[in-house]
């Protein structure tokens, strides 16, 4: 069993920065692909960026050249840079792990809300 825990959300001014950290604990020690992905309110939860193992990295067009995932295998734990952050960024950004390449156990995060706001 994986758990996954998110932190680093909270209220920033467009044009601003956060980190998102998501930090995994249990049996972690091949979580092949991990992802951001985000919900705002009344749209559907979105993939924002992903990494793997290998460090294969895609982003949602929406967030190229503004956000930055990685990992740190050592620790378990995967980051999300946001910079120039926009209202449209708002949402609950929830962290997601998979087990294997394809198919395979998958876990979900808490959330962590991400205001973007003046």
């Amino acid at each position: 069993q994986v758990q996954l825990v998110e932190s680093g959300g909270g209220l920033v001014q467009p044009g601003g920065s956060l980190r998102l950290s998501c930090a995994a604990s249990g049996s972690t020690f091949s979580i092949y692909f991990m992802a951001w992905y985000r919900q705002a309110p009344g749209k559907q939860r979105e993939l924002v960026a992903s990494v793997t193992l290998d460090n294969r990295i895609n982003y949602a067009d929406s967030v190229k050249d503004r956000f930055t995932v990685s990992r740190d295998n050592a620790k378990t734990t995967v980051y999300l840079q946001m910079n120039r952050l926009s209202p449209e960024d708002t949402a609950v950004y929830y962290c997601y792990g998979r087990m294997l390449p394809f198919g395979g156990a998958a876990y979900w995060g808490q959330g962590t809300q991400v205001t973007v706001s003046s």
